[in-house]
């Protein structure tokens, strides 16, 4: 099972898409965005969310 918050790998025009359980929550340019984004999909303590590994994947850039 993957984790339930996931910050993909940087788009071309700057920022990380973020989906929360499936859905898209929006386009994050720092730890603020994502965080707000959590807080609008109702979980909570989303800083502290953010740093168990098990409920976030934070996907890396494309090396090629």
């Amino acid at each position: 099972m993957s984790a339930p918050i996931v910050i993909h790998q940087p788009s071309p025009t700057g920022g990380r898409r973020v989906t929360i359980r499936g859905q898209i929550a929006g386009l994050a340019r720092d730890d603020h965005d994502v965080t707000e984004f959590l807080r609008r999909a109702g979980l909570p303590d989303a800083d502290q969310l953010l740093d168990q590994p098990e409920a976030r994947e934070i996907r890396p850039t494309w090396s090629g």
